[in-house]
């Protein structure tokens, strides 16, 4: 496995295993975050993924219109960067490779797609890789803490 580190100047991330889970995503709440059509979104083991100063982050709900939902942003309090996903049940940690610190060119390819369907209003992708209207059919989520 690639060496798989993120983060910024401040706090920085470091990945112990790869990904349970890599694809890239076409759900509302991905573009609204990051302003991108799709976006290319891992899943790791919650205690794969290691944080260096979880005391400089800042939480805030990933999902506007599900503020007490499991997901929070995690920005760096001293320069604003998105760090990583945080899952308040202890099950997954996310990263955004392009968006996140990592170096994306070397990260793991995303497998499949995730969270399409024809009202997005663009062509379903024709990239090879498998198209879900969820998460991978055999994903299962990890136990939380």
């Amino acid at each position: 496995m690639a060496e798989l580190n993120g983060g910024c100047a401040h706090v920085h991330t470091h990945a112990k295993a790869g990904p349970i889970d890599n694809h890239v995503c076409h759900c509302n709440v991905c573009k609204g975050v990051t302003g991108q059509q799709t976006t290319h979104v891992a899943f790791f083991n919650y205690a794969d993924l290691e944080v260096d100063h979880p005391e400089k982050l800042k939480r805030v709900p990933f999902n506007k219109d599900n503020p007490d939902g499991p997901l929070e942003i995690c920005l760096c309090t001293d320069c604003g960067v998105a760090i990583m996903l945080d899952d308040k049940q202890h099950r997954i940690r996310v990263a955004v490779p392009n968006v996140m610190g990592y170096d994306d060119a070397n990260f793991p390819k995303a497998t499949y797609h995730a969270f399409y369907d024809t009202s997005k209003g663009y062509a379903k992708p024709d990239d090879g890789r498998p198209v879900y209207e969820g998460l991978r059919p055999d994903f299962v989520w990890p136990k939380g803490a």
